[in-house]
């Protein structure tokens, strides 16, 4: 990842909000390659794969059909090839629920989306930029939900 793109992907099932997500990395001056799949079946899926490099940043929405983000971020946080993957809950929701139900389960952070394209270019270049080896050994909750 040092001198490559950055891996990401997003698991979402609206179709705007996957066309928004993909402008913004589009803008932003950051080498990525940038996948979508559209529900949580579709994300195991790809993820079980081996003919492709696993995403370094997870985007997760939580409310998808076939199954929640919750319930893959359980799945996936239980394989030993995918549960240091750096994940990002990103969900219309906040929750004290759904952020502590995340938090416990292993997700990294937790984003609200926003409704505009300047926050969220914003909180992807300052979430896809930071150091997530380093980041997790501090996780605490009150860092957990980005606040911007």
């Amino acid at each position: 990842m040092k001198n490559g793109p950055i891996y990401v992907l997003l698991a979402d099932d609206d179709e705007d909000d996957r066309l928004f997500f993909k402008d913004v990395f589009d803008e932003l001056k950051i080498n990525t390659v940038v996948n979508m799949v559209n529900d949580g079946e579709e994300l195991m899926k790809y993820l079980s794969r081996n003919d492709h490099t696993l995403p370094h940043m997870l985007f997760l929405d939580l409310n998808m059909p076939f199954k929640t983000g919750l319930e893959c971020l359980t799945e996936i946080k239980k394989m030993d090839h995918l549960k240091e993957m750096a994940i990002a809950i990103y969900s219309t929701s906040a929750s004290e629920k759904e952020i502590e139900e995340t938090f416990v389960n292993g997700a990294n952070i937790y984003i609200k989306k926003p409704s505009d394209f300047g926050t969220l270019k914003k909180i992807l270049a300052d979430v896809i930029t930071i150091n997530w080896q380093y980041q997790t050994s501090g996780l605490n909750r009150d860092n957990f939900l980005l606040s911007i």
